[in-house]
């Protein structure tokens, strides 16, 4: 291995989920304004929580994560 390939940055593969059961989406809080991307659940609506979003750099890093396409719905 040469050294120049110690320094460069590995692209990580995207993270999988469901889509048949797992919707990507962002929660809000009306109160506080503070966002937090995850999935929900399609049978049962309960939502995971994967990451606080404070910006749109973390929503498409959120996005790049899980290999999603387009807009994320929020729901409050």
């Amino acid at each position: 291995m040469k050294l120049r390939d110690l320094f460069r940055k590995k692209k990580t593969p995207a993270e999988s989920y469901d889509p048949a059961q797992l919707q990507p989406a962002v929660r809000a809080s009306i109160c506080t304004g503070e966002k937090v991307a995850g999935f929900k659940e399609l049978g049962t609506g309960r939502f995971r929580e994967v990451m606080l979003v404070k910006s749109e750099e973390d929503l498409k890093k959120f996005k790049e994560r899980y290999g999603i396409e387009g807009e994320i719905p929020t729901f409050y």
